[in-house]
């Protein structure tokens, strides 16, 4: 499963620091893997931040509540779109190094 969350580009610092903490820890943001992009950065408004995961549902619903104080409102056609903004980035990134190391 996977899960996009917008956060305001104002709440950076506290996003960051939530997602970073104690990386070794089960059930930690960084153990479970994420991606943050900058709104600009994936062609959306430069207002929030978008953090993309993807794992199982019970980390995710982990995820989201742990989030909830941080989080923007975003509509399902929003997170869907973003998601597939990220994802083919990432498809890209991987041909890319594909082409490099053949």
């Amino acid at each position: 499963m996977r899960a996009v969350f917008a956060v305001p580009a104002g709440k950076k610092k506290e996003l960051a620091a939530l997602l970073e903490a104690d990386p070794y820890a089960e059930g930690s943001f960084a153990r479970a893997g994420y991606k943050m992009k900058d709104g600009p950065a994936i062609g959306e408004s430069a207002e929030n931040i978008y953090v993309y995961i993807k794992a199982d549902e019970a980390f995710l619903k982990k995820a989201r509540e742990r989030l909830k104080p941080l989080l923007a409102e975003m509509k399902k056609e929003e997170e869907e779109r973003i998601a597939e903004k990220i994802e083919k980035e990432e498809e890209a990134a991987e041909g890319g190094f594909g082409a490099i190391f053949g």
